[in-house]
């Protein structure tokens, strides 16, 4: 495959990934602000959703003050926020458009129909639909888009590609999220399982689809190892480090070349890494020292597949 076609199918999967990624974390963190708390503690939580997507200093380039509206402005609608929601279902459609040829037409008209539909939303819109019902479109959306495109993608490299991205991008803000969220949460000084604590635990699992999993899986009280397990190491959970590791192994596998040797060796020393470790252990060295680790290597993982396939960064 022509490494200018992997390069724009990656990133269109990427993108697309990114915008429901960004949908969950607003939608959870605007679900929570309806709660009773001070000026300082919503700052705290919308400043945390900045921290997640590593924003905070573009958002204070555009805004003074970090306030509900200004964020979810910066990150819906923003031009200059390569990020924001608009941005990314744009990336994704302009992707789509340049190797149009290569995708089925089912899946070239959901996202081409996903960025129509964005393109023509404006402030005032949201405002009428409100938060919640918007945030679901982007994330039906987006898994629109997945079904579509494992229900009628020929099983070769363009699909492997789409897989890489998109679960490469999914990795990265699942251990964003628990990483700024479990710092936040941690020393809040709630007694574990009463109701605050029991709120905040159940939402940031609720920002990656895993409150209805934690229950099956543990029936019993939320408590952050068992969160940080579930999130990190649990690798029948769709949206863990764990999973999503494995299936980049597992479709590197499927397009190695003979530059990508190394790559492969890494992502799979990731992914045994994850699929054998301990929470015990992790929480014992610190929780944050450890996804900082795996971030950067997720990251170092990510610039070598743009090396071994994509089009080079000029």
């Amino acid at each position: 495959m022509l490494s200018r076609t992997a390069d724009h199918l990656y990133w269109m999967a990427r993108y697309m990934e990114r915008a429901e990624n960004i949908a969950r974390v607003l939608d959870v963190n605007h679900r929570m602000s309806m709660m009773p708390q001070s000026k300082a503690q919503e700052e705290q939580a919308w400043g945390a959703t900045l921290r997640i997507m590593g924003l905070e200093g573009a958002f204070h380039h555009r805004h003074a003050e970090i306030t509900p509206d200004n964020v979810l402005e910066f990150m819906i609608f923003d031009p200059e926020n390569l990020s924001s929601i608009r941005n990314c279902l744009r990336a994704a459609r302009e992707n789509a458009h340049a190797v149009r040829g290569t995708l089925t037409s089912e899946l070239w008209e959901t996202t081409n129909g996903t960025w129509l539909k964005m393109r023509d939303f404006t402030p005032e819109q949201f405002a009428d639909v409100g938060a919640s019902e918007f945030f679901e479109w982007v994330k039906y959306r987006s898994h629109l888009s997945r079904g579509v495109t494992i229900g009628t993608m020929l099983q070769d490299e363009s699909l492997r590609f789409i897989r890489i991205g998109t679960f490469l991008e999914r990795a990265d803000n699942t251990a964003r999220i628990l990483d700024v969220k479990y710092q936040l949460l941690l020393p809040a000084g709630e007694v574990e399982g009463g109701a605050a604590d029991y709120y905040q635990w159940s939402a940031l699992l609720r920002s990656v689809s895993a409150f209805e999993v934690y229950r099956k899986v543990y029936r019993d009280l939320i408590t952050p190892a068992r969160v940080a397990e579930l999130l990190l190491l649990r690798a029948d959970m769709p949206r863990s480090l764990a999973r999503c590791m494995k299936e980049v192994y597992s479709n590197l596998q499927r397009v190695s070349n003979a530059q990508s040797r190394e790559t492969e060796r890494q992502a799979g020393e990731l992914e045994a890494q994850l699929r054998f470790s301990r929470v015990e252990d992790i929480v014992r060295g610190g929780l944050h020292n450890y996804v900082t680790r795996l971030l950067a290597r997720v990251q170092e993982l990510g610039n070598r597949i743009a090396d071994d396939f994509l089009v080079p960064v000029s």
